[in-house]
């Protein structure tokens, strides 16, 4: 995949204060040809589910080479891991919560498991110099995605991860006779 600098992003923020501005300025301060574009901030807050739909509803029909940063994180602060996958045509930051569980399958699916690079966010140097407890988003995730669409390889980021943690199947089931 070669980066073309557009980075959408994908958060429950909402639109009522500085974080999503606050998200494109440091993108912008560490790659001034990056491209931030709104995909939505509307994601209802910390569900998880809704945001790894939503991505998947869009994401491919971006330009190939667009860097999908996705910050929808109840688990900031805590044991989660901070992941970066990218595919022939995309490339993904998020935290590892499940949020990418549609993107993984489909792309798995499109290409096959050879084709996808996954590493965990390991590597310091890219993210900001002090990390908040509270907003990786800024800390860690934005700097990342500024660096991908600048074209640094994803195995700079931190160690290969064999898959990323995946939602529970929703499993439809039919009415009982009875209901």
């Amino acid at each position: 995949m070669q980066p073309n600098g557009l980075i959408t992003l994908t958060t429950d923020f909402g639109q009522m204060d500085a974080y999503v501005a606050v998200l494109k300025g440091v993108i912008l301060t560490i790659n001034p040809a990056a491209h931030p574009l709104d995909f939505i901030h509307d994601v209802e807050a910390q569900k998880v589910a809704q945001a790894a739909y939503l991505l998947h509803t869009g994401y491919r029909y971006f330009p190939s080479g667009t860097v999908h940063l996705v910050v929808v994180d109840p688990g900031v602060g805590g044991e989660r891991k901070a992941i970066a996958l990218r595919s022939p045509s995309w490339a993904f930051v998020a935290p590892d919560n499940g949020v990418l569980t549609y993107v993984w399958q489909a792309l798995l699916a499109e290409h096959g498991r050879a084709a996808l690079e996954l590493v965990e966010l390991t590597e310091p140097r890219w993210w900001l110099p002090s990390i908040s407890t509270t907003f990786h988003g800024r800390d860690i995730f934005a700097p990342v995605a500024a660096h991908m669409a600048a074209g640094v390889a994803l195995s700079e980021f931190g160690p290969a991860l064999d898959a990323p943690m995946l939602l529970p199947c929703l499993l439809y089931t039919s009415p009982s006779p009875r209901d």
